[in-house]
């Protein structure tokens, strides 16, 4: 015989699941707003960028700014990741090459 499911426990996990995921995007989008710079303005001030943006449709504009973040997290992500995993889609050193990634001696 099946054992009955327990829909009010799946519910109420499904909930739970949602409000974690809704307090993880709330940090996220609270540390990319100090990552920015952009807790230095007043609420209003940002709240009335973050508005513009949103009623944008200019395309050329939204591409304009998507690339300039992708550029930010890039240039981010090259300074706080360890020498070894700064550029991942360059080709690691060769083995017995007069340069080590993580000796930092080779010539520049």
């Amino acid at each position: 015989m099946r054992k009955p499911r327990d829909f009010d426990a799946e519910l109420h996990a499904l909930e739970e699941k949602a409000r974690e995921l809704k307090a993880r995007k709330v940090q996220q989008l609270g540390e990319l707003v100090i990552a920015t710079g952009a807790d230095q303005l007043s609420s209003d001030e940002l709240a009335g960028a973050l508005v513009a943006l949103a009623e944008t449709k200019d395309t050329a504009k939204r591409e304009a700014w998507a690339k300039r973040g992708v550029m930010f997290f890039e240039s981010r992500s090259r300074r706080t990741a360890p020498a070894s995993q700064r550029n991942p889609r360059s080709t690691p050193a060769q083995p017995g090459s007069s340069q080590s990634p993580a000796s930092g001696t080779g010539s520049a």
